[in-house]
């Protein structure tokens, strides 16, 4: 009966089975590579394919074991067409040829080709191929359905569970890793910004909260020129309002306010405590992720961070917060030049009491953070001592000299970039003369 039939038609049979394994094969290899999250934002914002592939992509086993069935009902079919074609074209001794032959054209034209193709632009082969998965899957459900029962029968008895797949939900981790890859598309600044964002839970309101030696505050004990002065040097709207002493707070004061009530009658005490807000306390080690909520929540901007006994350990602010995602937008340059300072040498003079994170995002330095938060107790920390000054150490890569110290803390010092050793210390000291 095959002999009745003309040759150029059976050639031509098997070119179109060779063209729908390459179908087969090229779909599949592009619907497997697509990204899963722009696949559901193409979803969602209304294109036809995507929705199509992201239903058929939420029953895999389904969708593979159709492209399955295509592909190697085609495949097997091309093989016997060969042999037929061969036969008749060379009697038995061409068939062993025709089948080499046959499984060169399937490896380049119907595997490695149109999988690559697929690999390199996934979007353009799949979206097309679910208008044509969508209905087949249709039609050929039952034997689909029987081919995944059986499948999934002999998966469940090798150990192999549903419920064992991962989900496609990111983690932190790798959600930071999706950022930084995103160069091409997201700016450098908006993603730092990105990942702060999601770096807020490992940072504590104790890492950027104004430490309670430098909180200032207006002291009611004070006289009244005393507290004009404050007022009229502050850098800040809002105030901690105390007696005696910066653990006995008993409001806040906006400075906008007493500004209106102060063009007209001037200042006093009993004016000063009646503008006062009641204090937020919140407890130190709360994360900044959730700090930020509580300051929106309560419509606050400023916070007392306590300790487990209820004394004050600093002032945390809703802008101290923000300049963790954004970066500063706010500046006290007096405070810029007493805590870290340009020396000789590429070196830094640094005080005792700057904050590490500070300096880690000011200088682009990676000191350890997850320890005390300033340079100070770092040092004594890693030394288990207060250095005498002229003390040269290497903490975390960075060279440091002790330069001034009291009978408590360390002051000043003097630090260089990672690259520094301690022989270039010692060469750079005269030049600070």
């Amino acid at each position: 009966m095959t002999d009745e039939v003309p040759l150029g038609a059976l050639i031509g049979l098997l070119v179109l089975l060779l063209l729908l394994s390459a179908f087969f094969s090229g779909s599949e290899t592009a619907l497997m590579s697509l990204n899963r999250y722009r696949l559901k934002h193409k979803s969602r914002s209304g294109h036809r394919g995507a929705r199509l592939a992201e239903w058929l992509l939420a029953r895999p086993d389904r969708l593979i074991g159709l492209i399955l069935l295509g592909n190697n009902l085609v495949n097997f079919s091309a093989a016997s067409l060969v042999a037929i074609i061969a036969f008749q074209l060379g009697g038995e001794s061409a068939v062993a040829i025709g089948t080499i032959i046959l499984t060169l054209v399937v490896l380049i034209f119907s595997e490695v080709a149109p999988k690559t193709l697929a690999a390199l632009h996934p979007e353009k082969v799949a979206f097309p191929a679910a208008y044509v998965y969508y209905p087949l899957l249709r039609v050929m459900y039952p034997l689909v359905w029987m081919t995944n029962v059986i499948s999934n029968g002999v998966l469940w008895i090798l150990g192999v569970r549903n419920q064992n797949l991962q989900s496609d939900s990111l983690s932190r981790e790798e959600l930071r890793t999706v950022v930084h890859e995103a160069s091409a598309m997201i700016s450098r600044k908006y993603r730092r910004m990105l990942v702060n964002i999601l770096d807020l839970e490992k940072v504590t309101v104790d890492d950027v909260m104004v430490p309670h030696n430098e909180i200032v505050g207006l002291d009611l004990d004070d006289d009244i020129d005393e507290i004009a002065a404050v007022i009229k040097s502050s850098n800040h709207t809002r105030l901690p309002v105390y007696r005696d002493m910066i653990d006995n707070v008993i409001g806040i004061l906006h400075l906008r306010h007493l500004a209106h009530i102060a063009a007209e009658a001037g200042i006093d005490k009993a004016r000063i405590e009646s503008l006062l807000t009641e204090p937020y306390f919140v407890p130190e080690g709360t994360p900044l992720s959730t700090q930020l909520i509580q300051f929106q929540k309560r419509k606050e901007r400023i916070a007392l961070v306590v300790d487990e006994y209820g004394d004050i350990q600093g002032i945390v602010t809703l802008e101290d917060i923000l300049e963790e995602i954004v970066g500063e937008f706010t500046t006290d340059p007096a405070n810029e030049e007493e805590d870290i300072s340009k020396g000789p040498g590429g070196c830094y003079i640094v005080s005792g009491t700057a904050n590490i994170r500070e300096l880690n995002r000011t200088l682009n330095w990676e000191l350890p953070t997850d320890g005390p938060k300033t340079l100070n107790g770092l040092i004594i920390e890693y030394l288990e001592t207060i250095p005498a000054e002229g003390t040269d150490l290497e903490l975390a890569g960075y060279p440091i000299e002790i330069m001034e110290t009291t009978d408590n803390m360390i002051k000043t010092a003097r630090i260089y970039p990672r690259q520094t050793t301690i022989e270039t210390i010692a060469e750079a000291k005269p030049l600070d003369t």
